[in-house]
């Protein structure tokens, strides 16, 4: 029996909202948005939570990775991040030597971003891709960098500043579409590289390519080219997966030793692990995800006075239908969970709106430019959640006015 009175409240609400569709869209319009803004940026979010996460994982969970300067700066650096000593080539040969500890160590640095060099192979040419300086180490530390074709810069073109290069796929795709790249010539700038390898694609990250670059020597690099002295970045990897804050230890102790910072004073580089970076990562996204609930919480709030608004009226409309009601055996509670109900429905409904709307987004987001979408069922469920309490909370007024209406009173109403 119960149920069947509810159900019939619910074919009323219902009917109401179809009876005043332009109001009742007008009303829960702030409800639509509030719970739009939620899944459209909630997916956003959570596809580049997905992206960066899968990156890191298959990178490895056990890497080291050095810098002169912290990854995220907030403001200005301070004075002693300002003198800080740049990293050199020289620390990385004597981590190699020394960090027992570690079982490989790579470097990484980049031709100067102020310097615009066009990769060229005869007629084919690209000016967008990165010239990367590296060491023969990268494909142990790092498992993305295991090459397609050819093999991987070896220590002894390091040693030599040997004029040799590898190859991201898509560059290798640009420049030798329907040739074996192996052994041919490509030239960098002014200068001419032998292609002993072309690596394994790896795709995209946050919209950029990560298969668009050169990889040179690191000591070629330098003998070439400026460089960013600042962004030279050291990649290391324990030998024991267990051993991994032992070996950031030994690794961090000498270079305080080769950079003679005083006993009891902060590193003057950074040190960062995959779990630093998604604690990093997590707390850039924590700001996201407060101008999310910020946006959302002033549309849900103007839905709810509207919506407390359209049932106040909704209420002195029918005065007379509540006090047939009562004359006929409604009693207080049954008039209460009425009202309350068309509200939840009317919210509701605005919810259901604003998550399917907020899906196109997020399909819309995905299908028309580089960024990641996945939409959560938690953020669905939230919506929805949200929206229904939204309509029990500002519903809740109109409904108790219209549960004490004087039946007598209701009747003579005109």
């Amino acid at each position: 029996m119960r149920f069947q009175i509810v159900r019939e409240i619910v074919a009323m609400a219902l009917d109401s909202l179809r009876t005043h569709r332009l109001r009742s869209f007008l009303t829960i319009l702030g409800i639509v948005i509030g719970v739009m803004t939620v899944i459209g940026m909630v997916s956003v979010i959570q596809g580049l939570n997905k992206s960066f996460l899968s990156e890191l994982q298959s990178a490895g969970s056990d890497i080291i990775i050095i810098t002169k300067h912290e990854a995220v700066q907030m403001g200005r650096r301070s004075e002693e991040e300002r003198v800080r000593r740049d990293l050199t080539f020289d620390d990385v040969r004597a981590l190699e030597r020394e960090a027992t500890l570690a079982k490989a160590v790579a470097v990484s640095v980049n031709v100067s971003v102020f310097e615009q060099l066009e990769v060229k192979y005869q007629s084919a040419k690209s000016d967008s891709a990165m010239i990367l300086g590296m060491n023969d180490k990268w494909p142990v530390v790092m498992s993305l960098y295991l090459p397609r074709l050819g093999r991987f810069i070896t220590a002894t073109e390091v040693d030599r500043s040997a004029p040799v290069c590898v190859l991201g796929s898509e560059l290798a795709d640009a420049l030798f579409p329907t040739t074996n790249p192996i052994g041919k010539e490509i030239r960098v700038g002014p200068a001419a590289f032998t292609v002993v390898g072309v690596l394994a694609k790896r795709g995209q990250m946050f919209g950029q390519s990560r298969d668009n670059f050169v990889g040179l020597p690191i000591t070629t690099l330098m003998k070439h080219f400026p460089y960013d002295k600042e962004d030279l970045e050291i990649i290391a990897a324990p030998r024991d997966q267990g051993m991994l804050q032992e070996t950031i230890e030994q690794i961090s102790g000498l270079l305080r030793q080769r950079r003679k910072v005083p006993y009891g004073k902060p590193n003057d580089f950074a040190v960062m692990t995959q779990d630093s970076m998604v604690d990093l990562y997590n707390q850039l996204t924590g700001a996201a995800y407060l101008v999310m609930i910020v946006i959302s919480s002033i549309g849900l709030l103007v839905g709810g006075i509207g919506v407390m608004n359209i049932m106040l009226v909704s209420v002195k409309e029918r005065t007379r239908e509540i006090g047939i009601r009562k004359a006929i055996g409604a009693r207080s509670g049954d008039i209460l969970k009425q009202f309350l109900i068309e509200a939840i429905v009317l919210t509701g409904a605005g919810g259901l709106i604003g998550v399917l709307v907020g899906f196109a987004i997020a399909l819309l987001v995905r299908a028309a430019t580089p960024l990641p979408a996945a939409v959560s069922p938690w953020s669905v469920a939230l919506g929805l959640s949200v929206s229904a309490a939204i309509g029990l909370f500002f519903g809740l007024v109109p409904a108790r006015k219209a549960a004490r209406m004087d039946p007598i009173v209701s009747l003579r109403y005109e």
